[in-house]
This record gives structure tokens, sequence and C-alpha cells, in this order.
């Protein structure tokens, strides 16, 4: 992979909010952009569901390049400011390289029809009815959790800790400490269980209990299975991503800062 001022090749992608669009328009006469299969590095001009949108896109595709973000959406976490004072060549000449790997997921619903898809976020299990789930959990090769009866429960990657995971109450986890968040989501039993962070080596299992009368869902990320009996996760290094800050709004500078706003 070239450095990040050796970038030459430039994709340029939008979402279709009115915002991306606008700004679409003012950056395409900046550069000599290249279609994505020809690119080296892909300028992503959005929020951070159409970031998630475009490495998901690339996973699939198997041709995975670094992502420059602008946000032009609601949070941003993903993505730099979006600005048009200085010149986007200039602005990835000095960006630093923030690598990301995704969690794999293998699901298998009540009839046997397999599902797997990478999630960059979190994978989420979630009940289906007004009944709570119940979810036997296992970490590494030992059950930990006979059975978790909960709204839910969801795994979270350190880069999308500040996400779901957060809303869920759960830790936030700095990029390099190869950790992931395992969180309940309105857990009833046990009533003190407030969740664990486990080594990203260890794979995870969910097993779905009482599956018809207590029908749970799956996401990974955007992406929603129905009437799931297991879930395997496991952290997926083959599938690593990377994103491109702007100095001093790198990601993992940004995780540690959203542990001190207050109010």
């Amino acid at each position: 992979m070239a450095k990040p001022n050796d970038f030459t090749k430039l994709a340029l992608l939008a979402s279709d909010t009115p915002r991306a669009q606008a700004a679409y328009a003012e950056l395409y006469p900046q550069h000599d952009w290249v279609p994505m299969d020809q690119a080296e590095v892909a300028i992503v001009l959005g929020g951070d569901g159409f970031m998630l949108q475009t490495l998901h896109a690339m996973l699939d595709s198997d041709r995975v390049i670094p992502a420059y973000g602008m946000n032009l959406g609601t949070v941003g976490f993903l993505m730099n400011n979006y600005r048009l004072g200085k010149n986007i060549q200039e602005r990835l000449s000095k960006a630093r390289a923030m690598a990301i790997a995704p969690l794999r997921m293998d699901a298998i619903s009540n009839s046997g029809e397999t599902h797997s898809i990478s999630a960059i976020n979190e994978v989420s299990l979630l009940r289906e009815t007004r009944q709570t789930a119940k979810i036997e959990v296992t970490v590494g090769r030992k059950v930990r959790i006979k059975e978790l009866v909960c709204d839910g429960v969801l795994v979270s990657t350190p880069a999308g800790s500040t996400a779901y995971n957060l809303s869920a109450n759960g830790p936030i986890l700095p990029l390099d400490s190869e950790l992931l968040a395992l969180t309940p989501i309105s857990a009833f039993r046990p009533r003190r269980w407030r969740g664990a962070i486990v080594p990203d080596r260890l794979k995870i299992k969910f097993r779905v209990l009482e599956m018809d009368k207590r029908p749970v869902s799956v996401v990974a990320d955007q992406k929603e299975f129905h009437d799931i009996a297991e879930v395997s996760l496991s952290l997926a290094r083959e599938a690593e991503l990377t994103l491109l800050f702007d100095p001093g709004h790198a990601l993992d500078e940004r995780i540690v800062a959203e542990q001190f706003i207050v109010g």
C-alpha cells in the first residue's frame, strides 16, 4: 500500500443526501478522479452509515483500499471534518492511517440456514417479540452464562465501541486494546451482570434458548437476519481495513476524548 502522500489515484464517493451531493459537486472539479476499481484511496462524503456501507462494499468485492471520510452526516465518528480550504491531496499527504479489523459472524437460523458476514462496528442479538430472550453465552471454549435473560446482547469492536455499545452502557475501547466489548441489553438475569471485556483472540458463541417461544434476530452492522438459533463470532484479522484521519483527528484520540465528555 502506498503511503498517504503517495496517493494519486483517488475515487470520490458520496451518499445521496443533499449535503453530500452538494459537497460532491464542489469537490469534483478539484481532482482527476478514477473509478473505485482503479483507485488507491476512496474519498467518502457522508456520515458514519455511508462509511460503513462503503467499507462493507470493499469487503464484498475483495478489494480493500484506504478510506478518507469527510463528515456530512450527524455524528461522523469515522470521518474527518469537511473543509474546502485545503486541497484534498494536501490533506491526504498529512493523514494518519488507522487499521481496524471487523468481526466475522457465522449465524445459523432455526431452519438450518447459515449466514456469514463481517461487522465493522458490532453484532447484536435482539428479541423479536414482547417476551425476553434467553441466551447461552460461551467465551473461548467455556460456557460463561448458562441463561442470560435479556432484551439482547452485543459484541463490539473497539471501532464500534462508541456506537450502539456505548448507548447500551458498554465500555469504550482504545483501538490498540486487542479487546472486544460483550454488552447485555436490558439484562434481567443475572441481575448484576453488566457485561465483560474479552481478549479479541477468543471466539464468542451465543446459543438461543427456547427459540420457538422466544425468537431472536441478529444484526451485523446494518444487516439483519431473523429466527436465529446460534451465532459464532471471531475477529477477522485477514480482512483488516484502513481509515485515514487528519492530524489530531485520529480515531484512537477521539475514543479517549469521548470518555471525558460530561453533561
